[in-house]
């Protein structure tokens, strides 16, 4: 039988205008128009082929979850309570998100030598830093740090074999693997050592059994894992005395493991991450590491030691390629400015987070806990807690801190705040490590959990 207007199925009601669905999710979300109207259309569209009459309202939480499904896709800024101080999916060391709306858009001296007023070079100032921080003969900023492992292996070591302990060759985050870019380097890998114990003297006949074809000695910071018991690992100084360059990827970007920005001596949780200076001092032809995680600053790579090293990798094409741009070379260039002014605590976030005195995050706790009793009735718990430097620096170690606790899991509801909080679940409750929260954002927990109060 034909379908006809009396068919249940049928209806000859027509869906809103795209634009007036729009404006009516506009005030909603924090979308351009555009935005909207693509979502608006979205949802009108998926519900051509339903079966019964969608109301207006079906129409608008269609479109609107549509609409807050892209909010929620796009990179914002977050509050970090996991405890986790460098979290790898939050972007590592916490930096500034938002130029001052009232500054005045201006162009930088990037390319431009302002002293003769000629070209310049994009790395000069940044590279005078580094070289002033870590005692390195030149230095080169690439994007991130297996950007400088593949820069410094193409431009060293194409065609030619590079040694390294089987212990070390490892995988990281994402599925980065060392032999992967040592494949794509154009380098060959020659494993020495076992897993958990390699000498120098396995190093020696490797080099003695290929000759000319070593191109250098690599070391592998392990990331996020370690071994433990019967070990060894041969000393830095000694494989420096080989004959051929030792390159050491410290990964984690402690640039001094003497700590001169700080006050007293270096803290116990960085007892075996190795540092850019001590390396150098004790031989390493070059060191590569990370921007963004023990040094506190944006996502890049550093590749920092021998001056004829790094001309070869500024050189080569790749550096092009691999180059940061700059806002990542000025934010960097504020962090290197902070170390050398020893005032790292007060303007690198991530120190003074791992510095905060655990008395005063405890203090914290109990005043978001005292504010919430007084405020809804609210009975939260505070908690002593284990944080984590996080993004595979110092596998192993952790800060003592303090925390919240609420019964059940209430994560889902504090993502999709308009200023998200990422929290963690422990034995069905939800978890605030206060180490990684700003103090300013402390007003916030208390806004957030006092909503969940309302709305249970």
């Amino acid at each position: 039988m034909s379908p006809t207007q009396d068919d249940p199925a049928i209806t000859t009601n027509r869906p809103p205008s795209v634009d007036a669905l729009a404006r009516e999710i506009g005030p909603l979300c924090d979308l351009p128009h555009g935005l909207l109207v693509r979502s608006a259309r979205q949802a009108i569209e998926s519900h051509r082929v339903a079966t019964q009459i969608p109301s207006n309202d079906e129409y608008v939480s269609s479109a609107l979850n549509i609409a807050r499904g892209l909010e929620l896709a796009l990179i914002q800024p977050v509050i970090n309570a996991t405890g986790v101080l460098l979290h790898t999916n939050l972007g590592r060391a916490p930096i500034a998100h938002h130029v001052n709306e009232s500054s005045t858009p201006r162009a930088t001296s990037l390319e431009f030598n302002l002293a003769t007023g000629t070209r310049g070079s994009r790395q000069s100032g940044v590279s005078e830093l580094i070289c002033e921080l870590t005692g390195a003969e030149d230095a080169v900023v690439v994007n991130n740090n297996a950007a400088a492992v593949l820069l410094v292996l193409s431009a060293i070591a194409e065609g030619r074999d590079v040694t390294i302990a089987r212990g070390e060759s490892v995988e990281i985050g994402g599925g980065f693997r060392i032999p992967d870019v040592l494949e794509q380097s154009g380098a060959r890998l020659v494993d020495v050592g076992t897993t958990n114990r390699t000498r120098a003297s396995d190093y020696a006949k490797a080099i003695a059994k290929r000759g000319n074809d070593v191109a250098a000695i690599m070391r592998i910071h392990p990331s996020n894992f370690h071994i433990e018991g019967f070990t060894e690992q041969a000393p830095l100084h000694e494989l420096a005395t080989l004959g051929v360059p030792v390159v050491v990827d410290i990964g984690s970007g402690l640039i001094d493991a003497q700590c001169p920005w700080l006050h007293g001596s270096p803290p116990q949780w960085l007892a075996k991450e190795p540092a850019a200076r001590q390396s150098l001092a004790e031989g390493a032809a070059l060191v590569t590491f990370s921007g963004d995680k023990l040094l506190g600053g944006p996502q890049c790579g550093i590749i920092a030691g021998s001056r004829e090293l790094v001309a070869q990798c500024r050189a080569h094409p790749l550096m092009r390629a691999l180059r940061p741009g700059s806002n990542i070379l000025i934010a960097l260039q504020d962090v290197l400015l902070s170390y050398v002014a020893k005032d790292v605590c007060n303007k690198v976030p991530f120190w003074t987070m791992a510095t905060a005195a655990s008395q005063d995050i405890e203090s914290r706790a109990h005043a978001i806990a005292n504010a919430l009793a007084a405020r809804c009735g609210l009975h939260i718990e505070v908690l002593a807690l284990e944080s984590l430097p996080g993004a595979g620096s110092t596998p192993g170690a952790s800060i003592a801190s303090f925390g919240i606790s609420l019964h059940g899991d209430h994560t889902p509801a504090l993502r999709a705040r308009r200023l998200p909080i990422v929290a963690r679940t422990d034995n069905k409750s939800t978890v605030f490590d206060l180490r990684s929260v700003d103090p300013a954002d402390d007003v916030e927990l208390v806004e957030a959990l006092a909503a969940i109060s309302v709305a249970n």
